[in-house]
């Protein structure tokens, strides 16, 4: 590979391959679209092989696909070489990057940690699912915590609470007075929802789906706030962990058991096996494995 394939241009080449749009990455960059144009159209040339589909949509092709995972495995492991370095040199601990879907329940384990450890900088990256697996392996994150399976080689995990999922519904709803529902007496009901992709959102069509419905869904939120604040206003009923029902105490709602062994999250703790976590990283692992998420998942009936 030419000398002109420098480190920066293999970012540039990330950027656009996740945007796959090269106004906005030139933005995200703050650089000129026609010089991130020629950039890109350099590297395709030293390789070869184009990269992207041009037929309208930009998108990546199967070569700027495969290209893409040595990229982001290299760059991530100059990115790992420069934190040991850093931290060999006697830098402190530096920064943990921490991803999930959500952090609305991670005030405990964080401010126990940071109490712990005040010199360690914790980042956090709000990420779906999707995202989760591959951003493990480029090193872009060193933990991620997600409520959904997934299925990918070289990761390893601690399953950190398996709960029980309901129905918050608003204090005057029909519902509140039951003790649990069946999915079948949800068929008509309006729900708040998550997008799709989200676990919430997956969970709920795949209840709807194995009795051949489909939810009514009257809004789509990726707020899990404005989700409650809905549901407490009237608009709609939706699905809620158990751990997640210490969060909204200031909300009007009422927990509605639903009556399917299915309607269950698990929270698990994800983590590159291949990969060398610095000490910050394999200290906030620690804590995270180690807290009590059952009992902060504990409530009395109601909100």
């Amino acid at each position: 590979m030419g000398a002109f394939v420098d480190l920066n241009t293999l970012a540039q080449f990330l950027a656009v391959a996740r945007l796959e749009h090269l106004s906005r990455a030139a933005e995200e960059l703050r650089v000129a679209q026609p010089s991130l144009s020629r950039s890109i159209a350099r590297l395709e040339a030293e390789l070869g092989t184009p990269l992207f589909e041009r037929g309208g949509r930009l998108r990546l092709n199967a070569a700027g696909q495969l290209f893409r995972g040595y990229v982001e495995r290299s760059l991530g492991e100059l990115e790992a070489g420069r934190r040991a370095v850093a931290e060999a040199a006697g830098q402190g601990l530096g920064t943990v990057r921490l991803a999930s879907e959500t952090f609305l329940a991670f005030s405990g384990p964080l401010a126990a940690f940071k109490r712990g450890h005040p010199g360690v900088e914790v980042e956090l990256h709000q990420l779906p699912a999707r995202e989760t697996a591959r951003r493990l392996r480029a090193q872009d994150v060193d933990l991620a915590v997600v409520s959904q399976p997934i299925t990918a080689e070289g990761l390893e995990s601690v399953l950190l609470l398996d709960e029980e999922v309901g129905l918050a519904v608003a204090p005057g709803h029909p519902l509140a007075g039951r003790t649990a529902v069946g999915v079948d007496d949800l068929a008509d009901q309006p729900f708040i929802a998550a997008r799709p992709g989200h676990w919430q959102r997956r969970l709920l069509e795949r209840l709807f789906a194995a009795r051949g419905l489909e939810p009514r869904i009257v809004c789509e939120s990726d707020e899990a706030g404005a989700i409650a604040e809905l549901i407490s206003a009237g608009l709609g009923i939706g699905l809620v962990p158990a751990l997640s029902r210490r969060t909204a105490t200031r909300l009007p709602l009422v927990w509605v058991g639903v009556d399917d062994p299915d309607c269950r999250r698990s929270l698990t703790l994800f983590w590159a096996s291949d990969t060398r976590l610095p000490a910050g990283a394999l200290r906030l692992r620690e804590a995270i494995a180690g807290w009590d998420w059952a009992r902060s998942g504990q409530a009395q009936r109601g909100f």
